[in-house]
């Protein structure tokens, strides 16, 4: 192995760290402010970052050569199609039943330091990739770029929800979130063929 390419290996391995202990902390946090909230954008959003940190794991374990990536993708796809179910069902249920969630300072504060921090994440991974040139640590990025798109729309339903006490606007960013989750289900479902 040269040089250039131990060394990114190297990097790429702290960058899949530091998304574990991201993908971690956002996903506790989402989740738990979604159930408190009782908010399907804020949950889904939190659920979805369960997802991606599987998937850092499954990263981290193929630059470390431990992989079973087949098995994980597997339970990566399953997950995300239970989650597209959830966000249809909740969202749809929701709506009907006038089931109106309260706002979350603690969501938006999430969302918002994910929309700056998984760019910047994506583009430490990009570059290393580009010595690497790994399928897996491509698709992590993909999952990156997804995740700050996913927080765009929640941070827009949270604050349009709370700025103008329209409760519905919530379950309408929940269902837009099925614009990445269903691509990202399809995806991993292909992987895992």
């Amino acid at each position: 192995m040269d040089i250039a390419r131990a060394a990114a290996l190297r990097q790429g391995v702290r960058l899949e760290w530091v998304t574990i202990a991201w993908m971690l902390v956002e996903a506790v946090i989402a989740v738990g402010a979604g159930i408190a909230a009782r908010s399907v954008l804020l949950t889904a959003f939190g659920l979805d970052s369960v997802v991606e940190l599987l998937s850092g794991i499954v990263v981290l374990r193929r630059l470390l050569g431990r992989a079973e990536e087949e098995i994980s993708t597997r339970i990566s796809a399953v997950l995300l199609v239970l989650l597209c179910v959830y966000v249809v069902l909740f969202s749809i249920g929701g709506l009907v039943l006038r089931v109106m969630p309260e706002g979350s300072i603690l969501g938006i504060a999430v969302s918002a330091v994910a929309i700056v921090a998984m760019p910047l994440l994506a583009g430490a991974k990009r570059r290393v990739n580009r010595v690497l040139e790994s399928p897996s640590l491509r698709a992590d990025i993909a999952e990156s770029i997804s995740c700050a798109y996913l927080a765009a729309a929640t941070l827009a339903g949270l604050v349009v929800s709370m700025a103008t006490g329209w409760w519905w606007v919530q379950y309408i960013a929940a269902l837009g979130l099925l614009v990445w989750l269903i691509p990202e289900a399809l995806e991993a479902l292909r992987g895992g063929e």
